[in-house]
């Protein structure tokens, strides 16, 4: 009756079971991995993003002012800068009201070497 129905051995039953979960587990790290990609890259945008309406903000006030602006509170309040301060620090020196400031943008959390 079963004569021509391959019958499988227990062992070929865990063999399947085992590349299954490897399988798996490979594809979960996989996953995994391309996700902190992505987060390294959007974090990237962002960085450009900021310091691109940094730029903006600091020649918008010279336009209409006259000079640059005296510190990074001064255009977060006249400008409309917003920035998310737990992810990036912003090193703003000015050098004099007629000389383009000097900005450094920085995200937190990463190990410069």
């Amino acid at each position: 009756m079963y004569r021509f129905k391959e019958r499988r051995s227990l062992k070929t039953l865990f063999g399947s079971v085992q590349f299954s979960v490897i399988f798996f587990i490979a594809v979960f790290v996989f996953f995994l991995y391309m996700l902190g990609n992505i987060s390294d890259d959007t974090k990237a945008r962002q960085e450009e993003s900021l310091n691109s309406a940094l730029n903006r903000a600091i020649v918008s006030c010279y336009c209409v002012e006259g000079t640059y602006p005296p510190n990074l509170e001064y255009m977060v309040e006249h400008y409309g800068l917003t920035y998310d301060k737990d992810s990036f620090f912003i090193d703003y020196r000015p050098e004099g009201s007629n000389i383009y400031p000097e900005v450094v943008v920085i995200r937190k959390g990463e190990r410069h070497e």
